[in-house]
């Protein structure tokens, strides 16, 4: 397939786009690379006659346009989003503009294409969501594709609005769509200002490593790989559509994911004392959200997929990588917000 992959130089679309050209697909990475995109995230594909960059924002409908005339892609998979709910709690305007917005102008300008190309019943629009749309659980419970929406943050709102408009694009104008909804992602690649990412580095640093309240938020986490993986087969297999949740199986509470890093790091780069000494439990995010947790099973029975990566060897994987990859970190610490409280509003 020809892919057209929005946010493609992100943590998660990156990992799109380094498998689908492995895989054999023609990829055109569109980004317009603000604070969280990074060039080198694509680097082991660069150079590939699969790959092309094209340097665009999804609000910019102009420009949307020259690109789907030039490439003519057979699908869009739609990754570009402001994405951090701390960042999200500061100055929202830029997850609605482009979370919103710029969702809006890419569906018309791929509807644009799709009717000049004949509706081919073959084109795919894929929108890549969060689990975060259905709000908070309780301790029993699990997100199904039918779980009402309850977003909490802007963040969460801006990607149900995006939700809401894929949906309408399909039943109002016939637009072969499908969508996935995630849970959290962590792994190579990871922009350092997600909890993950933020525990290795403050460790490494000798920093506090921050808590939010008492670190008992649960979440499910997913090996962006295997994300990735599922996406692909998603948007050439999925029902035209048809929503899937994808989650990694993997619960924890944020504290117990915290100590496994930290005892992971005392394990591979030993110091004098425990890593687990800097942990420190900081003022709460507002409108936290309790617990995520996604049930599978649609996209398991329908297309028989499951993650591959267990949570305890994932997380061994990303340690090690962020050891190893220094010159892909030291230089992102100084982008705007990077190592900053941000979200206590």
């Amino acid at each position: 397939m020809k892919l057209l992959v929005t946010g493609g130089a992100g943590f998660i679309g990156s990992a799109v786009v380094r498998l689908a050209v492995q895989r054999g697909h023609e990829v055109v990475n569109l980004d317009a690379m603000t604070y969280a995109a990074n060039e080198a995230n694509v680097a082991p594909v660069a150079t590939s006659n699969l790959y092309s960059f094209e340097k665009a924002d999804i609000r910019n409908r102009a420009d949307l346009d020259r690109i789907f005339a030039l490439h003519r892609p057979d699908a869009v998979m739609h990754l570009a989003a402001e994405s951090h709910v701390d960042r999200s709690i500061d100055g929202p305007a830029d997850f609605i503009e482009t979370n919103i917005t710029g969702t809006f102008n890419l569906l018309e300008a791929a509807r644009a294409h799709w009717v000049r190309e004949g509706r081919p019943e073959s084109f795919r629009f894929h929108h890549i969501s969060t689990d975060e749309v259905f709000g908070s659980l309780g301790p029993e419970g699990q997100f199904t594709e039918e779980t009402p929406y309850d977003p909490r943050s802007p963040y969460s709102a801006s990607k149900a609005a995006s939700d809401h408009l894929v949906r309408a694009w399909h039943e109002t104008y016939g637009l072969p769509v499908v969508l996935t909804n995630c849970s959290n992602n962590y792994g190579p690649y990871h922009f350092p200002e997600k909890l993950i990412p933020v525990v290795i580095l403050n460790a490494l640093h000798g920093r506090p490593i921050p808590v939010y309240g008492k670190g008992e938020n649960i979440r499910d986490w997913l090996y962006v790989e295997d994300h990735a993986d599922a996406l692909l087969l998603v948007v050439q297999k999925g029902a035209v559509g048809r929503s899937y949740n994808i989650g990694g199986e993997n619960e924890r509470r944020n504290i117990d994911l915290v100590r496994t890093i930290c005892a992971l790091l005392d394990e591979m780069a030993p110091k004098a004392t425990s890593y687990a000494d800097q942990i420190t439990f900081v003022t709460d995010r507002p409108g936290h959200d309790a617990r995520y947790a996604i049930d599978p099973t649609r996209i398991r029975d329908e297309l028989g997929w499951r993650p591959s990566v267990t949570v305890e060897e994932g997380l061994r994987r990303t340690v090690r990588w962020y050891l190893d990859n220094e010159a892909w970190w030291r230089p992102l610490l100084d982008r705007k917000g990077v190592g900053e409280r941000l979200g206590k509003a």
